[in-house]
């Protein structure tokens, strides 16, 4: 198989994707995009020195790279729309605007986490904000969308599901079995796989049966589409189709989104799998350095852009000193929030 500069690590996703013509949004719509997309940077970041420092316990992924495609989700989708996503999800929940200080706070255990410290890491959660889970089992939340989807067609809802996988969940099983029935059924659901080239700490190209996996789904009658998901405006425009779409009663799109995991698989990955070189490559092409550029080749001033880094970096800091601060939970919280008798 000749492989496609989708599959290879080496050529950034700007270059590697179809190209798609990007909706051109507004300047300070894409000024509160970075803004956010900032703050789930300094979140991740000093998730990563907290739990360097020994303060998290258990594992811990984070996308640091990713964030192009959260944000420009969140914007496309209703608050309405229910999200499941993987294990690697803090940057949806972000994105979807939850507290960061219940964020880090339930990463570290503590009472005031949205899960009162009993989710972790891997298990964000917020109905309130459509997020209904992410899950620590690769590719298990893909169906909980479609069922969300199919629930929300019989009853006559106007609500989108999207759902968000890496490239390694695609040979699971269960993904072609929701494809096929999704399709099929015409179900108002989008999947969204966010494609880093590493399935955990194996290149896609060493293990992908086709040139460029967005083909997976064409054998299921399935509309889907190629990005650069690290282009927050080309994600803005995909999503905002593809649910589209899916309110027209037109049925799924499969996206994939070609992206790059700046950090590790996980806290404590030694990264002997990939050269740094790379790494260093691709932080040209990441989300927030293009939308920096973006910004400035439309006028928008460097202060201005300083200045919410500055306020971020001071809410990231009041955040984590908040978390560190929290109580544990009580003893007697083991037992509730579990069954209902």
């Amino acid at each position: 198989m000749t492989e496609k500069p989708s599959l290879l690590a080496s050529v950034p996703s700007s270059q590697a994707a179809v190209a798609t013509a990007p909706t051109q949004l507004p300047n300070d719509q894409l000024l509160e995009m970075y803004r956010t997309m900032f703050l789930i940077r300094r979140v991740e970041e000093s998730l990563l020195e907290l739990a360097e420092s020994g303060k998290i316990g258990g594992a811990m992924h984070t996308a640091i790279g990713h964030e192009g495609s959260a944000v420009g989700t969140a914007w496309a989708l209703r608050k309405t729309d229910y999200l499941t996503c993987t294990y690697r999800g803090h940057h949806h929940s972000l994105a979807r605007g939850m507290d960061p200080k219940r964020a880090i706070a339930e990463v570290l255990g503590k009472a005031p986490g949205f899960a009162k410290g009993k989710g972790g890491s891997m298990h964000f959660v917020d109905p309130s904000l459509g997020l209904m889970g992410a899950n620590g089992i690769v590719g298990a939340q893909v169906p909980h969308a479609a069922g969300m989807a199919l629930a929300s067609k019989i009853r006559g809802e106007d609500r989108v599901a999207i759902t968000f996988f890496g490239d390694g969940a695609l040979y699971q099983g269960l993904m072609h079995e929701t494809f096929n029935m999704s399709e099929k059924w015409k179900l108002p659901v989008i999947f969204y796989c966010e494609n880093n080239r590493y399935s955990e700490m194996t290149p896609i190209s060493r293990t992908s049966s086709v040139s460029e996996i967005f083909n997976f789904v064409k054998a299921y009658g399935m509309n889907s589409v190629q990005i650069d998901g690290n282009d927050v405006e080309v994600v803005y425009a995909t999503v905002s189709e593809a649910a589209e779409r899916a309110r027209r009663g037109e049925g799924p799109t499969f996206i994939e989104g070609l992206t790059y995991r700046l950090a590790g698989h996980m806290a404590g990955d030694l990264e002997t799998y990939r050269p740094a070189e790379e790494i260093e490559m691709q932080k040209q092409y990441e989300p927030l350095a293009q939308l920096h550029q973006l910004l400035i080749d439309r006028g928008a001033a460097e202060d201005d852009l300083q200045k919410i880094r500055t306020e971020v970096e001071a809410e990231v800091e009041a955040a984590v000193e908040f978390a560190q601060n929290a109580p544990w939970p009580d003893i007697a919280e083991a037992y509730t929030d579990v069954y209902k008798v």
